[in-house]
């Protein structure tokens, strides 16, 4: 890539994955189930402090209340792309 990836809007979609539009328009399921792992990420396998992430404005990725953060790019690499033609994108009038 010839920039820097950043996050644009995220929504949880259930267990530990999140959709996240990235600056190049490329749409990704990113899953961080095997990812948490370490002292900022433990907390996160709490499904109810997993779920209060946002996107950080600074940042460009999506931040927790602890303090932790995941690299957009690292985020990009996870993902899985999603096909153009799903019907059911998350709603992004209420993005977290």
């Amino acid at each position: 890539m010839d920039y820097l990836i950043k996050v644009k809007a995220a929504k949880y979609i259930g267990d530990y994955k999140i959709y996240c539009l990235f600056s190049n328009g490329v749409e990704k399921i990113v899953d961080l189930k095997n990812e948490l792992y370490g002292e900022m990420f433990e907390p996160l396998k709490d499904k109810n402090i997993f779920i209060q992430f946002k996107v950080d404005d600074t940042l460009k990725t999506i931040v927790w209340p602890n303090g932790a953060d995941i690299a957009p790019y690292s985020l990009y690499e996870i993902g899985k792309t999603i096909a153009k033609t799903i019907k059911n994108k998350p709603n992004f009038s209420k993005v977290r």
